[in-house]
């Protein structure tokens, strides 16, 4: 079946819409509905030309404390001969529309709806837009947890609609995900995964994991558990859980629900803060 991935366009609402939504914003998790990607809550990133984004994770103290999520814009003839200016920050691309032309490690990739790019830190990549449409592409980015003895992540360019979905057990191939790196491969401290779900499938139990999530809806609805409360999300909708999150999943169709995942895997958790020591004495 053909990938459908739900991108922004901005505008803004006319003065006679109901201010009703579906935003919530509580202590375990965040709903940012696609109703709530208007141009007036865009941003601009310093040497990015041409380009604006919507932000829909950031750090914070007592929330998800790992990531940052932008869906980027970028028009044509723009993008970013300085694209990350933090040498500690990985990134992970996927594109919903148009073609971004990415350049890393001596090599230039063409990166079309579905693809897919892993970018290690201090990588120096580039993006742009050489082509006459809308360039719309999602950015994950993380700061690196480095592990002595283990060498860090190399670049990684690939397209969901390549990759076989690995089918949950017992699932009869209902609930699947789409893996872009081994997750045996523990070099990797974050994974970015396509998650599809056929109509009439579920989650059939309150996940509640160390992992913080965020989970854009690429395509199709679905009614979601979080926490205490159900909500129904569909495509364009963004879902920001914190560790410990519970969560579970209802797709009542008539489509496929599918969403965009990231999660942070492989490391130990983090007992002091920054800079304090290593032991009391």
């Amino acid at each position: 079946m053909a990938a459908s991935y739900y991108a922004p366009t901005g505008g803004l609402p006319g003065q006679d819409q109901l201010l009703t939504d579906r935003a919530v914003f509580t202590d375990a998790y965040a709903v940012i509905p696609k109703g709530t990607m208007r141009d007036i809550v865009t941003s601009y990133l310093p040497f990015w030309e041409n380009t604006r984004l919507w932000v829909i994770a950031r750090p914070l103290s007592g929330f998800a404390e790992t990531f940052s999520q932008y869906i980027m814009e970028v028009a044509p003839g723009g993008g970013s001969d300085r694209a990350e200016t933090d040498p500690a920050a990985q990134g992970v691309l996927f594109v919903v529309e148009g073609t971004a032309t990415l350049a890393v490690d001596g090599k230039t990739h063409t990166l079309t709806p579905g693809g897919y790019a892993y970018l290690p830190p201090n990588s120096g990549w580039t993006l742009h837009n050489n082509s006459d449409d809308m360039l719309r592409f999602h950015w994950i980015r993380k700061a690196y947890e480095a592990v002595e003895g283990l060498d860090p992540p190399t670049v990684i360019i690939a397209n969901e609609q390549d990759i076989a979905p690995t089918v949950m057990p017992g699932t009869e191939g209902k609930w699947a995900t789409t893996r872009f790196v081994d997750p045996s491969d523990l070099r990797h401290d974050m994974h970015v995964t396509v998650v599809t779900f056929e109509p009439g499938a579920v989650i059939p139990f309150l996940e509640t994991h160390v992992m913080e999530h965020g989970l854009y809806v690429l395509e199709g609805k679905a009614a979601y558990r979080l926490n205490t409360d159900w909500v129904e999300v569909e495509a364009g909708d963004y879902m920001w859980l914190r560790a410990f999150c519970p969560q579970a999943c209802y797709a009542g169709g008539p489509g496929r629900f599918r969403y965009l995942l990231y999660k942070d895997v492989n490391r130990h958790m983090t007992l002091r803060p920054a800079g304090a020591g290593s032991a009391r004495k």
